[in-house]
C-alpha cells in the first residue's frame, strides 16, 4: 500500500486550485461579523470557505488600514499621480503651449495683414 494521498484527495491547494481574492468591502463585512459575539466564528469561516490565518490576516488589515487614516492630518490629502503620468501630462502641457504659440504667431501676421490693408487683390 502506497501512502500517497489520491488525485481526488482534500489537497485545498492542489495545482488547479486558484486563490480566492476578496474586495475590500467583502473583508470588511466579514471582521464586522466575527466581532459579533452572538454568531460562532468557526461557522462564519466555514461557511465563507476562509481559514483562522485568514480572518487573522483580515483583522490585521482592518487595523492597519483604521491606524492609517487616524494618523492622517487633517484637511484635504493631496492626490497621486504616477510618474508615468506625470510625465504624460507633461508632454501633453508642452505640446498645447507650442500650439497657442504657433497660434499666437498667426494671430499676429494676420491682424498685420488686415490693419495695413484692403482686402481686395
Amino acid at each position: 500500500m502506497s501512502s500517497s494521498p489520491s488525485p481526488s484527495g482534500s489537497n485545498a491547494k492542489g495545482p488547479g486550485k486558484k486563490r480566492r481574492r476578496l474586495s475590500a468591502e467583502k473583508k470588511f463585512q466579514i471582521f464586522l461579523e466575527a466581532q459579533h459575539p452572538s454568531q460562532p466564528i468557526g461557522e462564519m469561516l466555514r461557511r465563507e470557505g476562509l481559514y483562522s490565518t485568514d480572518l487573522a490576516r483580515i483583522r490585521q488589515q482592518v487595523r492597519d488600514g483604521a491606524l492609517q487614516r487616524l494618523s492622517a492630518k487633517p484637511g484635504r490629502q493631496p492626490e497621486t499621480v504616477s510618474r508615468e503620468d506625470h510625465e504624460a501630462l507633461q508632454q501633453e502641457l508642452q505640446q498645447k503651449e507650442r500650439a497657442l504659440a504657433d497660434l499666437s504667431v498667426e494671430l499676429t501676421v494676420l491682424r498685420k495683414k488686415t490693419s495695413g490693408g484692403s482686402w481686395a487683390p
